[in-house]
């Protein structure tokens, strides 16, 4: 582990020495708003290096057990523009202080002022948060759980699209061809084992670009409008079918086909702010891969959350302090196939209310209480108090 940080730190720190970049307020506005790879590639900054990060430190309470404290996650931001066309971005994330990914890592290169070219290892855009995970972008102190199990957040992989905007029909949009989702792999001992289940969806086959498998490409798509003050609208899709190692891949219900649609809405007006998002998967030959590897995923998922927000100071301060409530539902077991029975205990409702506290453009103090339930009589849920401190920059 110090082999790695040492380096990063060093990194980091002659970074901010040479390439100092200029104060970006991050806005809350739908219409407006950028993620960390968007503003690296903005272009508003004093260097051709630029440098950011964000992070999340959080205490999980659940109710009758021990809290938690946890630095969750630890972001390092760095990009290079090696002329006005050509531009690489990449995250560096350290996941409770004790692991390290690599969550971006993309050279993007702009054919003209619709139209961009981009390759390597890229977030895939389905829904909100997928894209737009920064602590300061949300509330409640742990991001959405439907997008965790459904989506699932955070969802990348290794591939090459075009991506652009067309202001004068408020519409953006992207298209990418990603290796997907990995399946199964050979197990001496139990002959195939597979990485889907029932209780978490498609979550355990995200690949990382860790010495990723691809036999059978999957294409994303989404569009984006923004023509409407204060509202912005997404449309996703994602379509394929998951990998499986080499030496299994020919055999029945090693892989399976997944259709996903997404759809997704934030809404800003003075004071009050909206947002809400709708997930639906289809997965195709899961009786043959629960056969083959003893799982139980089910054939259809599917989630929604609406959440609501009020600024309670005036709008003419900088600091802003949202009372929100969410409310959402989320199954992985929304259909099965087969003799699997669908287990109630994956059929999900969360009721999150709370504060989000920006002390500043970047700083965030948040605090909350989610009522968690399932649909499995006499199944014990526990409820759970969060607080968090989180900073983007």
């Amino acid at each position: 582990m110090k082999r790695f940080i040492l380096p990063l730190m060093l990194l980091l720190i002659v970074t901010i020495i040479t390439a100092q970049t200029k104060t970006d307020s991050i806005t809350l506005v739908p219409q407006s708003q950028l993620n960390a790879a968007q503003r690296l590639l903005s272009g508003n900054y004093a260097s051709a290096v630029t440098v950011g990060a964000y992070a999340e430190m959080l205490y999980n309470q659940p109710e009758g057990d021990n809290g938690e404290l946890d630095v969750q996650r630890m972001v390092l931001l760095f990009g290079y523009r090696f002329n006005d066309k050509t531009q690489f971005v990449t995250e560096v994330e350290l996941e409770h202080v004790n692991e390290i990914y690599v969550e971006q890592a993309f050279v993007n290169y702009t054919l003209g002022n619709n139209l961009s070219i981009r390759g390597g290892l890229m977030l895939v855009p389905m829904g909100i948060i997928n894209e737009f995970h920064e602590p300061t972008t949300f509330n409640g102190t742990e991001r959405p759980e439907m997008d965790n199990v459904i989506v699932p957040t955070t969802w990348r992989e290794i591939g090459i699209g075009v991506s652009g905007r067309f202001n004068d029909i408020s519409l953006g949009y992207q298209a990418y061809v990603f290796n997907g989702f990995k399946s199964t792999e050979a197990d001496g001992a139990a002959g195939v084992s597979g990485f889907l289940k029932g209780s978490n969806g498609l979550r355990g086959g995200r690949q990382k670009a860790i010495q990723s498998t691809v036999d059978s490409p999957t294409l994303s798509t989404k569009l984006d409008y923004y023509g409407i003050p204060g509202l912005r609208l997404g449309f996703s899709t994602y379509f394929g079918k998951t990998q499986a190692a080499d030496d299994v891949e020919s055999i029945d219900g090693a892989n399976i086909g997944i259709a996903m649609l997404g759809l997704d809405a934030r809404y800003a007006y003075q004071r009050f702010t909206a947002r809400g998002q709708f997930i639906h998967a289809s997965l195709s030959d899961t009786e043959a891969y629960n056969n083959l590897t003893g799982k139980d995923l089910g054939s259809a998922l599917q989630g929604w959350y609406i959440e609501g927000a009020f600024n309670l100071l005036p709008t003419s301060k900088e600091q802003k302090l949202f009372a929100f409530t969410r409310y959402e539902k989320y199954n992985t077991h929304l259909d099965t196939d087969g003799s699997l029975v669908k287990n109630l205990a994956y059929e999900r409702t969360d009721i999150t209310t709370g504060l989000t506290y920006h002390v500043a453009p970047g700083v965030v103090f948040k605090g909350d209480y989610q009522f968690r339930t399932n649909a499995l009589d006499g199944n014990d849920v526990r409820d759970r108090l969060n607080f968090g401190i989180g900073v983007w920059f």
